[in-house]
């Protein structure tokens, strides 16, 4: 697919062709475990690296292959890895980078799940972090120590909804010589695309815009084949001679897409963190959508951001950044034109109780612990997805005991106000 196409027609078509085998127009789902060699030739050379193709669906699938060639279209990548889960994809992109004592600086606007992931389940293999503000970019300069081998942030941050100034930390990544890893799954590639203002990985939950129909787990890494893997000593995994692989070089062979490569060939090979191809199928058929429902739910938030600014009875505070007098509006302009994202939140009067008692009076809306659906959804996250969390952990992370997550859909926005209306009204 050539990038003369726009993004509605890319996302439609990239990275597919007819079944060779069927020449059936859909990609197929190609539910099989293994893949059957040319010769006892050719298996040694997919094995060795020295030719690419299909060996065993751990490692590789032809479905997911038309996912990931797609996403890397999308977001001006060079290559990526489709994995069974968002979590998985940042704990496969972790495993190579980081070694026992060292360290990744993160913002703490992150999604709950994500702060978890790092403050407990990274420190059993001897991973640190240090935290960042997403408001304060210099924040990210004074947490980089010898042993930092990454900075990650959010685009649009969940759940309040801020945007990241990446390119001014992008610049604090290059200046440093560390990658930049950005979570881009509030925003999609509609909206944002990382690399234009200087990321150097960029990652997704699956399962949320880019499926867009909450039917299929997924995530993916998306190797942006701008970082200099072998500037230094820092990166051993992609620089140094590889002996399970014949002493293969990552980068110096593969050059801009052996990130990628290193991510399947060793982390998904050993820790075995595949998307099944059903779920590729899924989220096939689900992104072929996306800037439809991305521009809908946009302007669909923007509609009930502003009715929520009038519902002074009820409502203490909206952050979004659509809004002209929201402290990131300026931000939004830069970075997401076409809108300021789908995901956002509101303070509630009355604090945790009204909250959790909101939540229970809506009708139309789902009480769901997921973003990004068609659907319109709610949820409390002070008592749900960010519950983990200490009271100040959840207030800087954007999600304390007031705080009314919102992902809004499709539906007729009317529809949605009335639904919310209704809900404060019986409070």
């Amino acid at each position: 697919m050539s990038n003369k196409h726009e993004f509605q027609t890319r996302v439609i078509h990239a990275g597919s062709q007819a079944d060779p085998a069927t020449k059936a127009q859909i990609t197929p789902i190609y539910q099989t475990t293994s893949y059957v060699f040319d010769d006892v030739d050719h298996a040694a050379r997919l094995f060795a690296l020295q030719e690419f193709g299909n060996i065993y669906s751990r490692i590789n699938n032809p479905t997911n292959d038309v996912l990931e060639k797609r996403l890397a279209d999308l977001e001006g990548g060079t290559a990526a890895l489709a994995v069974s889960s968002g979590h998985a994809a940042q704990l496969t992109t972790l495993h190579n980078l980081l070694k026992s004592g060292q360290n990744l600086v993160a913002a703490k606007q992150l999604y709950g799940g994500t702060i978890n992931q790092f403050n407990h389940a990274f420190k059993q293999f001897g991973w640190n972090v240090h935290w960042a503000d997403a408001k304060d970019n210099d924040s990210f300069k004074r947490a980089i120590d010898k042993n930092t081998r990454a900075i990650h942030i959010e685009s649009i941050a969940n759940p309040g909804g801020i945007i990241t100034d990446i390119e001014a930390i992008a610049r604090i990544a290059e200046q440093a010589h560390i990658p930049l890893i950005v979570d881009n799954t509030l925003a999609s590639p509609y909206l944002i695309r990382p690399f234009e203002y200087g990321a150097n990985i960029v990652l997704h939950s699956l399962t949320k815009f880019i499926n867009g129909h909450a039917n299929a787990l997924g995530g993916i890494i998306i190797d942006g084949g701008n970082f200099n893997w072998s500037k230094d000593d820092r990166y051993p995994i992609l620089k140094d001679p590889n002996q399970s692989y014949g002493g293969l070089e990552f980068h110096k062979a593969l050059d801009n897409i052996a990130f990628a490569i290193v991510c399947r060939a060793l982390s998904l090979r050993d820790l075995g963190a595949c998307l099944s191809p059903f779920n590729a199928f899924l989220t096939l058929n689900g992104l072929q959508t996306l800037a439809l429902r991305m521009q809908k739910q946009c302007d669909n938030a923007l509609r009930l951001a502003l009715f929520l600014r009038q519902q002074d009875a009820y409502v203490s505070w909206v952050s979004y950044a659509g809004l002209k007098d929201d402290p990131h509006y300026s931000l939004a302009q830069k970075y997401t034109p076409k809108g300021a994202g789908a995901v956002f939140t509101f303070g509630i009067k009355g604090g945790h109780e009204a909250g959790k008692k909101f939540v229970s009076n809506l009708k139309l809306l789902t009480h769901v612990a997921n973003v990004g659906d068609l659907r319109s959804l709610v949820i409390h996250p002070s008592s749900t997805t960010h519950s983990q969390l200490t009271e100040e952990q959840k207030i800087t992370a954007g999600a304390g005991p007031d705080v009314i997550r919102l992902s809004v859909g499709i539906e007729n926005v009317e529809d949605i106000i009335n639904d919310i209306q209704q809900a404060f009204e019986n409070l």
